[in-house]
């Protein structure tokens, strides 16, 4: 019944989508060369099933796709580790790359689907396991290989640091088969760096292209790309033209700090790549940090190129030309001065690739971490590029800049891109960083990046609250800044703090109202509180300040804090978590699964959402929004790519792009009704009868005399342990326990909490009669067991699991339950490491344990309810129930009376939105 209630406060809402095929914020779909998105494996395992040497990458660069087979060279120039010195073949590319429309099976057994590839072929090695580097160059070995290229039939891989390029005339079948040309040296057996250049020499070629019976070489340190006329067919052959230098002779500085080359539109600077669509010609130019189009493949040597990306001419070469290239952000508060943001769309850092699949136009963006993808080749200079991949906004290089520390691996994240390739619908990018393939396919529609988030709490909003004290006197004048923004309210004759709340709660709020919160009075409190209109860390930016005037006026003002806190990123989830997606056409109707008490279906309304390719369990689907649980699967994972499939009622099925969702250990949600935060809780009474909790702290001395008296001085009932070697703090609170169910005429029954070492007491009484019953600890004077009561009697029967409402408030000191979702994975009570973890089932009702908690090492709960402390008594995973968690917390026996009393729960930095609920104090 209560998951029935939990999940109507599920908001439903929508988004605009996009209208590209690749989308903003987009992830990949699929992995190649790691078991998940998140693993960073540097070598094989031959003892683990699917991390063999046919499916772990180490930091490759270079790819190609010809004839359904992909060709990957697992090696680079620039430092990524480790270096395999060989060249991997993948046979039989459809059978391993799934269409992006395809339904994967439910397999709970298979933890990443989406984890694809297994290599058939390696070259320049004698097996998957080995990757020697050997110095002196032979027919069937390669050393620091990073590129290839395929034409379906011949194979070409640039050897680079043997100073040559490969060809085998047939697509290689058996591990290190042998090359049948080389090019740059005269045989097999040499890798000499020639110098100067002639038209038959290679200095550390570091691209190769096929394209209509023609070979193009990025001959990369002597500044050239070289063109054969034909595939050579014999070794050390002429090649027949010379882009980027006057000649074939021409000797180019190789120290680039000694270099004085100019950027020229006909001159190059270590080229790393050159492909073509068959009409036009592309070079990666890395030293001028730009690429070079030739609207038609040149036929004479040194001819210029037609346009120019990633710079505003042809004679400039700055890395990230902002000046040039970007709009200005300011001006320099000193010198008012124009500023530039360190990167934009237009810029480039040492673009290391440029593939065109003839109607768009992919560069590898390396230095910026990204890559950029035109819908329409350009024509023009510095053109600005519709999508980009790897970074969340064109602004943003979240590896390098300081806001955005050096994340690990995920699915929407790259580290100096370095090659492309074009299978038709999926675009593969290679990933050497972090020893992998990236591979984003096209879609129907996109998801926004932050799409996926904690059903509980979609948006965690900083809050921020204003105090009122001091004595009201006429014409004083308040005034809060808000962002820079100063509101004014000026005292009125009879005026009381609760009209001066309410006035300038509404100064804030007139007209369109602060841009940045929304503010709400309490007149009966004295307080505004205010909640950031925008979700998450952002609004934790906000500054409050308040002043009063004149200098002597009697009115006070007490801000929270210098900002407001506690703004949260719900698109961080954790294992188990039940989610929102919110989108647009995501299904053609509104279906809800029928039995939340059995086993959720992996498709409603035939709608599929993936994790990892893993199918997960389905609550409710609409156009707009889909519920559903995260697997607890995905716990080995920092980020999981997501993705929804949908069978249209007219046969057809359309997918979204794929989005990153950040895995964290725990990120609490707690479910309340709708409305701006915070919301009002689903908040319920716990007991039907009074209860109290005796805490048992401190350290453990032999002969200490632990003792609980229950009842009044003058008829009280003592119940005592005496500690005794090899006890711990658990055991004593045991005897404690036991102790007091051992009396049958005692007035309580005695049990431990769920979490730490109290002792709850509840009375045998039902009802109200059974409040007031007084209770409290005694030690003798050295004692180190430490017994506290957190309240001085049993209180607060209610009727159990009844909803506490402004008519049946909670009491301060009661205990109270709130439902939840996001606390992570579940282990036994008292558990000390991971094997003392609890299976928990993905999308099947939870019938382990009774009592279990999360991790307590990491992830154990704590709680904040009207500014003081409430002692959590019990977090776990509901009995019965799909990714709710239950939690019972002891309010603060000193709360006041307020009916929007403000409650949040935290584990290790993670807090949760904020809910209200409404607590009477007799006293006050």
């Amino acid at each position: 019944m209560m998951m029935k209630v939990i999940l109507s406060f599920l908001a439903v809402g929508s988004l605009a989508s996009a209208q590209d095929l690749f989308f903003k914020g987009q992830a990949a779909r699929l992995v190649i060369g790691q078991p998940t998105f998140t693993a960073q494996r540097s070598g094989p395992d031959s003892t683990v099933p699917g991390q063999t040497g046919e499916r772990i990458l180490g930091a490759a660069t270079g790819l190609a796709y010809a004839n359904g087979m992909l060709f990957v060279a697992d090696s680079n120039r620039f430092g990524a580790a480790p270096l395999n010195h060989r060249v991997l073949i993948y046979r039989n590319l459809s059978t391993q790359i799934p269409p992006a429309d395809v339904e994967f099976p439910v397999d709970d057994l298979k933890r990443c689907p989406a984890c694809v590839g297994e290599a058939s072929t390696v070259l320049g090695q004698d097996d998957f396991t080995k990757n020697d580097l050997t110095l002196l160059p032979k027919q069937n070995t390669l050393r620091l290989p990073t590129a290839v290229a395929s034409d379906g039939q011949k194979l070409i891989v640039a050897d680079t640091d043997n100073n040559r390029v490969l060809i085998w005339n047939s697509i290689p079948t058996s591990n290190k088969a042998p090359a049948d040309v080389v090019l740059g040296q005269a045989d097999f057996t040499k890798s000499l760096a020639i110098r100067p250049p002639n038209n038959k020499s290679l200095l550390g070629p570091q691209g190769v292209w096929i394209q209509a019976g023609k070979l193009y070489v990025a001959d990369t340190q002597n500044h050239r790309i070289l063109v054969w006329n034909s595939i050579p067919t014999s070794n050390n052959p002429a090649a027949d033209i010379v882009l980027g230098q006057k000649d074939f002779n021409t000797a180019v500085e190789l120290d680039l700090v000694k270099s004085t080359v100019d950027p020229q539109q006909n001159n190059l600077l270590n080229p790393v790549s050159v492909t073509s669509d068959g009409i036009r010609l592309f070079v990666s130019d890395l030293g001028f940090n730009r690429v070079l189009i030739w609207n038609k493949i040149p036929t004479q040597n040194t001819t210029p190129a037609d346009v120019v990306v990633g710079q505003p001419d042809f004679t400039s070469a700055v890395a990230n030309n902002v000046e040039k290239l970007c709009d200005s952000n300011g001006k320099d508060a000193t010198t008012s001065a124009l500023t530039y943001p360190a990167i934009c769309s237009s810029t480039m850092e040492y673009p290391r690739f440029a593939l065109s699949d003839g109607k768009r136009l992919y560069i590898a963006d390396g230095g910026n971490d990204r890559v950029l993808v035109f819908n329409t080749i350009p024509t023009t200079n510095a053109p600005k590029p519709d999508i980009i991949l790897g970074q969340l906004d064109d602004g943003i290089n979240r590896v390098s800049e300081s806001a955005y520390p050096l994340l690990t691996a995920s699915s929407d994240q790259l580290r100096t891109p370095s090659s492309l390739a074009w299978d038709g619908a999926n675009l593969y990018v290679s990933d050497p960083f972090n020893r992998r393939i990236l591979v984003y396919s096209l879609a129907d529609r996109g998801l926004e990046y932050n799409a996926v988030r904690n059903s509980a709490s979609i948006d965690v909003f900083a809050q921020a609250t204003i105090s009122f004290g001091g004595t009201v006197r006429e014409n004083d004048e308040v005034t809060a800044t808000i962002g820079g923004t100063d509101y004014k309210y000026k005292i009125r004759k009879d005026d009381k703090v609760e009209n001066i709340v309410v006035g300038l709660t509404n100064v804030i709020n007139a007209g369109n109202g602060d841009p940045n919160v929304l503010a709400r009075p309490f007149p009966n409190a004295g307080i505004i509180r205010m909640s950031a209109l925008k979700g998450g860390l952002d609004g934790n930016a906000i500054t409050l300040a308040t002043t009063t005037s004149p200098a002597d006026a009697t009115i006070t003002l007490t801000t929270s804090g210098a900002n407001l806190n506690g703004g949260q990123d719900a698109a961080k989830v954790a294992p188990g978590t039940l989610i929102t997606i919110k989108g647009e056409g995501l299904s053609d109707s509104t279906v809800a699964a029928s039995d939340l008490t059995k086993e959720l279906p992996r498709e409603l309304a035939g709608v599929q959402v993936y994790f990892d390719g893993f199918r997960a369990p389905l609550i409710f689907v609409s156009p707009t929004q889909i519920n559903a649980q995260l697997p607890f699967e995905v716990s080995d994972s920092t980020s999981v790519s997501a993705w929804v499939r949908t069978k249209r009622a007219s046969g057809k099925v359309e997918v979204t792009s794929a989005v990153a969702v950040p895995i964290v250990a725990q990120n609490p949600g707690i479910f309340a009704d709708d409305g701006p935060d915070p919301r009002p809780g689903v908040v319920l009474h716990y007991s039907s009868k009074a209860t109290g909790t005796v805490s048992v702290d401190g350290s453990v001395k032999v002969g200490d005399t632990a003792t609980i008296q229950i009842g009044p001085d003058d008829a009280n009932k003592t119940y005592s342990y005496t500690v005794k070697e090899g006890n711990t703090l658990a055991s004593i609170r045991d005897n404690l326990i036991n102790v007091i169910n051992g009396d049958p005429d005692a007035q309580v029954v005695a049990t431990g909490a769920g979490v730490f070492t109290r002792i709850r007491l509840t009375s045998k009484t039902e009802g109200a009669d059974g409040n007031g019953l007084v209770y409290k600890t005694v030690t003798n004077s050295d004692a180190q067991v430490i017994l506290t009561a957190t309240t001085t009697a049993l209180c607060c029967a209610n009727v159990a699991g009844s909803r506490v409402t402004v008519d049946n408030p909670a009491l301060p000191g009661e205990t109270i339950v709130i439902y939840t979702t996001g606390l992570g994975l579940i282990y036994a009570l008292g558990a000390s490491s991971d094997a003392d973890r609890i299976p928990a089932p993905t999308g099947k009702p939870f019938t382990g344990e009774l009592y279990n908690q999360p991790q307590p090492s990491t992830s154990f709960v704590s709680s904040l309810a009207g500014g003081k402390t409430a002692q959590v008594l019990y977090a776990g995973l509901k009995q019965g129930s799909i990714g709710i968690y239950e939690v019972h917390l002891e309010l603060n026996s000193d709360l006041p009376t307020d009916d929007t009393t403000e409650l949040t729960i935290a584990q290790d930095v993670y807090v949760s939105n904020v809910i209200s609920f409404p607590v009477k104090n007799p006293n006050n």
